[in-house]
């Protein structure tokens, strides 16, 4: 099977290359090749149309742009109230919005006016049964998103654009076979970079590292629009960044940031490579400009974390408020995050508080992320043997957990050193230290120091012959 698997990616990706051509062209093409490319006689400016192109085939728009369409289709639904589509677009584009700002006060407006869409024509409304999918996947809701995503892909089975959704909602949900099924679909429908790019996530999902890179820098290559590309570059940084690669992973954050200066996480991933090459400074200046503009929790912990390093214990706390205020945030619109607080909680609170987070979050959408967090918040609440199962369900391949993730190697070696599992403890955190020297400014000095006191294995003595 194995086998199999390693002779079959190689034709995949050749066959989104050879598509690579056709899929720009249709990305930079006129807006009548789009999948919602019906709306006739509906003013749209230049910068609206590049927008309208991006959030209608799900993919990164520029902010600016965005904010165009926006302006115009809120001020052409006023005159025409029944143009159903219209609302559609609007939603998607609010949904960009908030994702791109990490103002959660965009999805309710986003879920308005796309339930309004729905209502002036309920029947056959693909557009916005896509836009509720993207609105749930934005929310990190993705047993919602799945339901909007198949409702629409029942309507519509060749409509390219609802099978990435799909593929978010099934990852997040643990379910990795439908997204590499549903990967393998959309891969026969459609090529261009926003696949490739999908593929690359799945790949990476999978534990396929090579073919992920590879088909991300197509992606990069492949796309036109500035924001677009940015993106993927994000992507491919972040990809370096989880196997160590300090330097290829910061030029790509910089190159990303070049060609849009509003790709906040690029900033972030900045921040992570800098701090690990030693240039503090600079660090915490790129994690503090990306949490001014996309506030979202995660670079708040990741800062915080980063100052406790420094010993600068104040500095941190200020950013754990801001982590606890942006989830507050988060949760008055609909947003879900439950796991970076519960990584939180367990590292720097409350750990039975983030056991029980975790525990229902796990209930609801029990991806690896999930079972990572939760196997962690489980060891520091002091249930050990519980905390191992999870651990290893994030951690085992034939349990789903295929991604190369030195924090979730970290956090199964500790689990194990302390049940007094010493040999798998060993092989654990040698497997994080080595897939990322560098993974966390807090963590990865910790995993050191566990490895060096448990030593080196010991000699055992040569069975006797008999």
């Amino acid at each position: 099977m194995e086998n199999e698997q390693e002779e079959r990616r190689p034709r995949i990706r050749r066959r989104v290359l050879v598509g690579a051509v056709a899929g720009c062209a249709v990305l930079g093409g006129v807006l009548t090749l789009l999948p919602w490319g019906r709306q006739t006689g509906v003013p749209v400016s230049a910068p609206g149309a590049r927008a309208m192109t991006a959030v209608t085939t799900g993919v990164p728009a520029a902010l600016p742009d965005l904010a165009v369409l926006i302006g115009e289709r809120e001020s052409h639904l006023r005159d025409h109230p029944q143009d159903a589509e219209s609302w559609a677009v609007l939603g998607a584009a609010y949904v960009e919005q908030g994702r791109r700002t990490a103002e959660p006060a965009y999805y309710p407006k986003a879920e308005r006016v796309l339930r309004t869409s729905l209502k002036v024509r309920a029947k056959g409304n693909v557009e916005a049964l896509s836009g509720m999918a993207a609105l749930a996947g934005a929310r990190r809701d993705f047993p919602t998103a799945r339901k909007w995503g198949e409702a629409a892909l029942k309507l519509e089975p060749r409509r390219w654009t609802t099978y990435p959704l799909l593929i978010d909602a099934y990852t997040g949900l643990g379910d990795h076979k439908a997204a590499k099924k549903t990967l393998d679909r959309l891969l026969e429908l459609r090529s261009g970079p926003a696949v490739m790019a999908r593929a690359g996530a799945v790949y990476r999902d999978h534990g396929w590292r090579e073919d992920a890179a590879a088909s991300l820098s197509d992606a990069a290559a492949a796309a036109e629009a500035p924001a677009e590309r940015a993106a993927y570059l994000e992507h491919g940084g972040q990809l370096a960044w989880e196997r160590g690669d300090r330097d290829t992973a910061l030029r790509h954050f910089q190159e990303a940031v070049r060609l849009d200066p509003d790709q906040r996480a690029a900033l972030a991933g900045q921040g992570r490579a800098l701090a690990a090459l030693g240039r503090t400074t600079e660090a915490l200046n790129a994690y503090r400009v990306a949490l001014a503009k996309q506030p979202l929790p995660q670079y708040a912990l990741e800062l915080g974390e980063l100052y406790e390093s420094l010993g600068l214990g104040q500095a941190a706390r200020v950013q754990y408020d801001v982590l606890r205020e942006r989830v507050r945030s988060a949760a008055a619109g609909g947003a879900d995050e439950e796991l970076v607080l519960g990584l939180f909680e367990a590292d720097h609170g409350d750990p039975r508080s983030a056991v029980r987070r975790l525990r229902a979050e796990w209930r609801r959408q029990p991806g690896i992320a999930v079972a990572d967090a939760l196997g962690w918040a489980l060891h520091r609440a002091g249930a050990d043997e519980e905390a191992l199962r999870f651990a290893k369900i994030a951690t085992d391949k034939t349990k789903g957990g295929a991604v190369r993730s030195a924090l979730y190697a970290y956090h199964r070696g500790m689990i194990e050193r302390d049940l007094e599992q010493s040999g798998p403890a060993r092989r654990h955190l040698q497997e994080a230290l080595r897939i990322n020297p560098y993974f966390s400014t807090l963590h990865a000095p910790l995993a050191r120091q566990a490895l060096d006191a448990l030593g080196e294995p010991p000699d055992e003595p040569l069975p006797e012959e008999s």
